[in-house]
């Protein structure tokens, strides 16, 4: 399982969600292979507002796949992002 306080933070200084642009962000976690009370990898997580947060995890004008496809492709726009400011780097 992987942790990092360091990662959730520089997924939190993003600025603007990922998805609508809207100012102020969570790192919002993937919902799909976690157990009870127990979140995915801190690498499977999002700069989501909190209303495209909240769609995602209980919205009801998307499918499951849908919503899974959506976070999916935030946490790639999160990935990109972290990159492209040069907070993302290999070592």
């Amino acid at each position: 399982m992987f942790r990092s306080n360091k990662w959730l933070k520089a997924v939190r200084e993003i600025e603007c969600c990922v998805l609508c642009g809207a100012y102020g962000v969570q790192a919002a976690h993937r919902n799909e292979g976690k157990g009870m009370g127990i979140k995915v990898d801190d690498s499977l997580t999002a700069a989501l507002c909190e209303s495209c947060h909240s769609r995602i995890d209980n919205g009801k004008d998307m499918s499951r796949e849908e919503r899974r496809s959506e976070m999916d492709r935030a946490i790639v726009l999160t990935i990109q992002k972290l990159t492209r400011d040069g907070r993302l780097t290999v070592r």
